[in-house]
């Protein structure tokens, strides 16, 4: 078993082709300051996983050291909220990919990214159970 806690290589999404069909097939949710795209596998040969993509735009944040920083926020708080999409992946053997683009103009405390993160995190897992329930 996988765990939940830490963010491995293999949680992240590094493959263009991976990031592109999960803009160009994904289902997207807002919860500010985040635009959350998301894209679930059924599991045939992959094992469960949840990986991640973060985005932070260079317009809106033109120096490096500001988007680093979001971006460190970002992971870190994906990384103490992710276990309730672990449990669903777990539970039905699936996996998903999901991509947090900032919206954004100024950055947020990390308790608000914290909490902000948490219910981007329960939006996709009701998502994904409001529509499992339909193709059962």
């Amino acid at each position: 078993m996988v765990s939940p806690e830490g963010l491995p290589k293999y949680e992240r999404i590094c493959k263009e082709n991976d990031i592109k069909s999960l803009f160009d097939q994904g289902v997207g949710v807002s919860v500010y300051p985040y635009r959350a795209v998301f894209l679930f596998h059924s599991n045939a040969s992959r094992p469960v996983t949840v990986r991640l993509l973060v985005s932070v735009s260079k317009k809106r944040f033109h120096h490096a050291i500001s988007r680093n920083r979001v971006k460190r926020l970002m992971r870190e708080a994906w990384r103490r909220n992710k276990a309730p999409l672990y449990e669903i992946c777990q539970r039905d053997n699936i996996s998903v990919d999901v991509a947090l683009v900032y919206t954004a103009t100024v950055i947020h405390t990390y308790g608000e990214l914290l909490n902000k993160t948490q219910k981007a995190v329960l939006e996709i897992g009701k998502w994904y159970e409001k529509h499992s329930k339909a193709t059962r």
